[in-house]
């Protein structure tokens, strides 16, 4: 590996939504740390290769495969491919949307069904895979999952995405469930809950809100995709290695 790169190899870490925003972050940073990276993407192919060469000239190993994490059959075709790699030890739960902005009395059905499907359903089956490659009940060597929330399921995204918020709230709760019933097995478990982060998917709000927002948060301006990368890259490292069922809040005070 190149002096961007760690030399002490850490298995694999796979992350899901890994072409663009927080997952492309994570991705090189956890190369820069060690890690063989897999990412997951579901039509942003360009930009996944993009994410996958960008590690590959600094001396790190990934693979790009694209994958549905809402598709049961595509989880599991993934994970199979990622094995290719090494060893998990990481799993990033990032994938996900956010729906259309507005009241709650706006959401359709098809809308719910999307959310649930990509959100919580492909968290779900995402981490049944990393559990059954990590857990030393199953033979493995143990491992991390940093599931990827929001700071919307605890402050409820009124008027914009409760809709949103709600499926992320059920990722706390998993979160907490799954850390408990894993933690003999040599699996820790934690989340993220970023606030407002320069991301596009926040360019689907109402004009001037991100401001409004911004002069609200105690530190006085949006965060950075590198930053929650570096929280994410956090709980997964030795120096929290008693750290499990915990929600880290990263958004900047509010």
């Amino acid at each position: 590996m190149s002096e961007h790169a760690s030399s002490l190899y850490r298995g694999v870490c796979l992350v899901t939504g890994g072409s663009r925003g927080i997952g492309a972050a994570t991705a090189r940073l956890a190369a820069a740390r060690g890690y063989g990276v897999a990412i997951t993407y579901l039509s942003r192919g360009d930009e996944a290769r993009s994410v996958v060469n960008d590690i590959e000239s600094r001396g790190g190993r990934a693979l790009a495969i694209q994958a549905d994490v809402g598709n049961e059959a595509e989880v599991v075709s993934a994970f199979a491919a990622a094995d290719a790699l090494g060893p998990l030890t990481l799993l990033v739960n990032n994938a996900g949307v956010v729906g259309s902005v507005g009241r709650l009395e706006d959401v359709t059905g098809a809308m719910l069904d999307s959310l649930v499907r990509t959100n919580i359903v492909g968290a779900f089956l995402a981490a049944r895979e990393a559990v059954r490659r990590m857990s030393t009940r199953h033979g493995g060597r143990g491992g991390s999952i940093v599931n990827v929330s929001s700071g919307a399921a605890q402050l409820g995204s009124p008027n914009v995405w409760v809709h949103y918020a709600a499926t992320k709230g059920a990722l706390d709760t998993m979160t907490i469930g799954l850390a408990k019933e894993v933690a003999a097995e040599g699996i820790r478990v934690n989340a993220v809950r970023p606030g407002i982060i320069d991301t596009e998917i926040h360019a689907a709000r109402p004009a001037g809100q991100i401001e409004k927002i911004r002069q609200s948060i105690p530190m006085g301006r949006i965060g950075t995709v590198e930053e929650i990368a570096g929280a994410i890259l956090w709980l997964a490292s030795d120096e929290a290695t008693y750290v499990t069922a915990a929600l880290l809040d990263a958004r900047g005070g509010i």
